[in-house]
This record gives C-alpha cells, sequence and structure tokens, in this order.
C-alpha cells in the first residue's frame, strides 16, 4: 500500500465513510497490527475508541477472596526491578501505569484521564512529544494523592543508571516536564512512531515519589517499599513472603466506581505447573493458575473434569535457547560470563549452526506443546508484520556432524569432539518443569549423536527467574553455555522486545544483572538498526527493519527459537479475568470478576 492510499483511507476514517473497524481490519490484512492500526488513527487526529467493559458486578466488593496459583512465586514487589513475569504479575497487583493494553491492542487509561491523540492535543504533530492528563481522584494506598510529579519521580528513578531498573530503556532517552499537577509532557529527542512505551504497560509502572524519593540510585534496593507496595491499583498490600505468596485486600478508595469485585486477592508461588493446573481444573482449590506449561495432552484430560477450562490468549511469547557468547567458566573482576571474555566453543560459527540444526521442533510441538506452541524458525513471530518469510528450520544431525567435521571439530575415542585441545562439552539449563526438560532430553540425544556431550541443569523456577543479584543460578546470570526459557512480548510493538539484544542492554556485574540483553551478543550493525527504528514514521519501512533484526538475530544463532507460545492460563469455570496477550495477565484485574 503506498502512502496516497493510506492518507485516503485515514480521511475515510476521519469523515466517516469508512469505519474505524474496517480500517483497522485493513491493516491487519496487510500485516500491521491493530495497536499499530489505531496508533496511525491517534497521529491523524482521530481519537482513540474506548473499548467496552464486560464488567458485570453493580458495586465494589463482595466477591470473596480470588485466588491466582503463579507456580513462580514473585521475589520483590518492584516492577522496575522485576526481570522475569512473576515479579511483574505481582507489582501490577498494586501498581498502575498511566495506559495499558487490551486484548485487541487498544490502549485504555488507567492513571490517565484519557488517551492522547492529535485531536486532544496530547500527539505533537512532528511526533516529538506526548502529553498526558492524569486522573485527579486518585489517592496512593497511603492516603497520599497521586500528582504529575510522581510521574516526573518514575522517569528519574528509572532513567537513572544508579537505580539499575530494568525498565532504564524505556526511560533512558525521553525527558519528562511537569505542565501542571495533573500534566506532564513527554520529550523525544527525534520523531518516535511507537510512543507509547514510557508509563505505558509492564515498564510503564508508577511509583510513589514520597516513598521511593530517598532511595533513587545507589541506594535504590534499601527500599523498604521494594517488598510492602504501596501503590493506586485495586488492592492494598497486606503481606508478602518472596517466592512463596503476596496478598492483598480491596482499595475501598479506588478510582474507578464499583472495582474491584474481590474482598481480598492471594497470589500463592511455588509448585509446578502440573499441580497448578490441577488445583485450578480438577480440585478446583485456586480460581487461576498461570502459564500452563503442561503438555497438552495432559491438559485436555483435566478440563473433562468440569471444574475449570483452559484459556488461550494470542500474542508474542516465544520459547527459545539462548547461547551465550561470553565465557562462562572464566572469572573476569568477580564476574563470569564477562563482556570480557569470549565464549570458548560458541566462538565458532559452526558450532552455533550445528546447535541449530540439533533442535527436533517438529518432535517437540507434536509430543509435547500440541495447541499450546507452534514450531518456529523466527524470534519475533507477531504482530504478522513483523514476521519474517525467509527463515527456516531444519533437524539434521548428519548436516550437524558434516559442519562441525569441517570446522575441525573431531571425534575422539570417547565419541566426543575436540579441537585445539578444547572437548566439546556443554552445559544446558533450564528452569524445572516437564515439557522444557523433556525438551532438553530430546536436544541432549541428537547433541550426542553429533559428538557433543552435553550436560542438562535444571533449576528451581523460584530460584531461575529470581531478581537476587547474590544467586549464580539466574538466568540472566547465565553462568552456563545455554539456557531456555520462555520470554514475553509485553507490548504489541516489537521495538521494546527486539531492544534485548542491543549491545547496551548487555547483563553485567555494573548493572547488577537487570540488562535484558542475557546472551552479550554484541553487533554494530543491529545496535544502528534499531537505533534507526526508534524515529522512522513509515510504518512499512519500520516493520522491514524488525523483519531484518530478526533475521540477523536467527542468522547469526544468537538464539535458537523453539516454540511460538501463546499465553495459556487454567482457569475456573466461574472466573470472568480480562486478559490480553500484550500486557501482563492482572494487566486489569480491577475487572476481573466471578459469575454467581
Amino acid at each position: 500500500m503506498d502512502e496516497q492510499t493510506l492518507r485516503q483511507l485515514i480521511s475515510d476514517v476521519e469523515h466517516k465513510r469508512l469505519s474505524r473497524r474496517d480500517f483497522i481490519d485493513t491493516m491487519v490484512g496487510l500485516g500491521l497490527s491493530a495497536p499499530l492500526a489505531t496508533q496511525m488513527l491517534a497521529y491523524s487526529g482521530i481519537a482513540s475508541a474506548q473499548p467496552k467493559s464486560d464488567y458485570k458486578p453493580t458495586k465494589r466488593g463482595g466477591g470473596g477472596a480470588l485466588k491466582l496459583l503463579w507456580w513462580q512465586g514473585a521475589t520483590l514487589l518492584n516492577p522496575h526491578f522485576a526481570t522475569g513475569t512473576k515479579d511483574q504479575e505481582g507489582s501490577r497487583i498494586f501498581y498502575e501505569p498511566l495506559a495499558a493494553w487490551d486484548g485487541d491492542g487498544n490502549l485504555v487509561p488507567m492513571l490517565a484521564a484519557e488517551i492522547p491523540s492529535t485531536q486532544n492535543g496530547g500527539l505533537s504533530a512532528d511526533g516529538t512529544t506526548v502529553t498526558w492528563k492524569l486522573k485527579k481522584d486518585v489517592q496512593w494506598h497511603d492516603g497520599k494523592p497521586f500528582s504529575a510529579d510522581d510521574v516526573v519521580f518514575t522517569w528519574e528513578y528509572a532513567a537513572d543508571p544508579a537505580t539499575s531498573a530494568t525498565t532504564i530503556g524505556s526511560y533512558k532517552d525521553v525527558k519528562v516536564e511537569k505542565v501542571d499537577s495533573h500534566t506532564v509532557r513527554v520529550r523525544f529527542p527525534k520523531a518516535t512512531p511507537f510512543w507509547a512505551d514510557p508509563f505505558v504497560g509492564t515498564a510503564g509502572m508508577i511509583v510513589p515519589m514520597h516513598l521511593f524519593g530517598p532511595y533513587k540510585g545507589a541506594k535504590s534496593r534499601d527500599a523498604p517499599t521494594n517488598l510492602k507496595p504501596v501503590g493506586t491499583g485495586p488492592y492494598k498490600f497486606v503481606d508478602f513472603k518472596p517466592g512463596d505468596m503476596v496478598r492483598g485486600e480491596i482499595n475501598t478508595n479506588y478510582h474507578v466506581a464499583n472495582r474491584p469485585h474481590f474482598d481480598s486477592i492471594e497470589m500463592k508461588g511455588g509448585g509446578d505447573a502440573v499441580s497448578a493446573a490441577r488445583a485450578v481444573l480438577q480440585t478446583g482449590e485456586f480460581d487461576y493458575a498461570w502459564n500452563m506449561q503442561v503438555e497438552d495432552e495432559i491438559l485436555k484430560r483435566m478440563e473433562t473434569g468440569g471444574k475449570g477450562r483452559i484459556q488461550i490468549v494470542p500474542g508474542g511469547n516465544i520459547e527459545f535457547i539462548a547461547i551465550n557468547f561470553t565465557d562462562p567458566w572464566q572469572e573476569v573482576d568477580g564476574e563470569r560470563s564477562s563482556l570480557k571474555t569470549k565464549h570458548p566453543l560458541f566462538t565458532d560459527p559452526a558450532v552455533r549452526q550445528a546447535m541449530n540444526l540439533l533442535v527436533d521442533r517438529a518432535a517437540i510441538q507434536e509430543f509435547i506443546y500440541g495447541r499450546t506452541g507452534s514450531s518456529t524458525a523466527n524470534f519475533l513471530n507477531s504482530p504478522e508484520r513483523y514476521r519474517s518469510k525467509t527463515t527456516k528450520w531444519e533437524f539434521n544431525v548428519d548436516k550437524a556432524s558434516q559442519l562441525l567435521e569441517g570446522a575441525g571439530w573431531k571425534k575422539g575415542a570417547d565419541g566426543i569432539r575436540a579441537k585445539d585441545g578444547k572437548k566439546m562439552k556443554l552445559v544446558f539449563q533450564t528452569s524445572i518443569n516437564a515439557p522444557r526438560q523433556k525438551c532438553q532430553q530430546i536436544i541432549k540425544q541428537a547433541a550426542q549423536k553429533a559428538g557433543i556431550d552435553m550436560e542438562l541443569k535444571s533449576i528451581t523456577a523460584a530460584v531461575f527467574f529470581s531478581s537476587d543479584v547474590a544467586n549464580p543460578d539466574t538466568y540472566t546470570k547465565f553462568y552456563c553455555d545455554m539456557e531456555m526459557f520462555t520470554t514475553t512480548m509485553t507490548q504489541p510493538d516489537p521495538e521494546r522486545f527486539m531492544g534485548q539484544f542491543c549491545s547496551w542492554e548487555a547483563a553485567t556485574k555494573e548493572n547488577k544483572w537487570q540488562g535484558r540483553n542475557i546472551t552479550r551478543w554484541r553487533n554494530d550493525e543491529y545496535d544502528k538498526l534499531w537505533r534507526s527504528s526508534e524515529n522512522e514514521l513509515d510504518p512499512v519501512k519500520r516493520a522491514a527493519m524488525f523483519v531484518r533484526m530478526n533475521e540477523m538475530v536467527i542468522a547469526n544463532q544468537v538464539v535458537i527459537p523453539v516454540a511460538f507460545r501463546p499465553r495459556v492460563a487454567s482457569i475456573s469455570s466461574r472466573l470472568r479475568p480480562s486478559l490480553s496477550g500484550w500486557d501482563n495477565d492482572m494487566w486489569n484485574l480491577r475487572d476481573w470478576y466471578r459469575e454467581a
């Protein structure tokens, strides 16, 4: 579609010759996402449509206890330190962003009074500023008023490198100014097509200045509020046992009428995905269980009990294998997997290429994931416009062996390959659950046939995904050769998602291993391309940039995609959650209710 045609379609929407829905459907048909189509209309002065809520309760409270099971228990409750989904979700019970993403890709106001557009003066014509108007009837859980000062402070807090926030990428290159007590303006250094990043969704949680102010920067980890949150959300903090449970009670002063429905909330951690599924689908002990990393056949059998069902929500999540580009066995200045080192085996491209050929994705999908995951050669799979059509995956042990042989890796008497005195031995780690460990076994069998000695390591999920900087077994430290997990795409735009391969995002001791580049791969061309995408307003050109980024990551075997995974949750028969594949599960916790 050329620019003239696109502008005509937008004009048709503006003059009501074409409905918003038809325009969005047309864009989706061309491979653009609904959220991006919505943002295109917003930039053209057409205000966002506010999605209708299915919420039925007519009063606040009365719903009893809401019992959630996150088999990976939250380990802290500061959203800007969250290295994994469990900590993001635990924090989301109490904190809110200015806006969030619904399941259709629409921006929904949370602490904002409205979604910015050119029509309401929120978006500048040149794409360099966004002005947010804030709700005026909001209080922090301790009774203090919420204001623009809190929003400005959140930017200062997250953007300060000394704070070591995981969300720094959303804030470090922007400027935020207070316009008045309930208005803030975000200034971008250049025209910015995806302006809904700071203060939106997973990375957008607003924290109270009066409690976090003394702990900005180097003292950030000492804040008592890291473990005892005071937010604006529908539930107030009651108790927290890291790795075990989070409890909250109804916020009777919540700023949305008739919300929330439940009188209390408990987010229980620990156990495994199978027992979590059973606790909802078979015993009915819990209302909701997160992330059903369970073989599909087991889930189908559990659903026959009639106490609950599986809910599958499309999004952009990917189960993948990360390749370590640094040496996890050499310590430099008290740090393994240091940027000052190179991996002794994976520095050789032939070794990475061979490993990619040793992953039997077809078997993994057929025997493990079923309807809950599909084989893919791409790291970036959704929205459709950003999916590369040229990447392919192949399972071929013989070809892998030939690659290694040609690169000088020769089999010894023990059947293990070696070169220049280095044995081809790898440690492959993941979190403990049956599907991942079965995946490990499938890959190990193929690796053995190719002459690779592979040690499998499985770590308790509460440890593997922990934000504890002192723990050597976290996935962010990556003190092994390969590791497998799911990374979540919590925005409908791939900018932040693909930012995890930028060199400045490398997880290091200096940033307390909070950087999102776990592989420590660094590539100047990739960095330049990602920077260019930040400011490219042409949606077609920008999409092509992300396709290219994905292809670079795959061609260099920085990661090995395993399965494109929708969100899969277990839900009790009467529970009506509000879920989105583009945000946290609890993005709209205020609208959850239980039918009578």
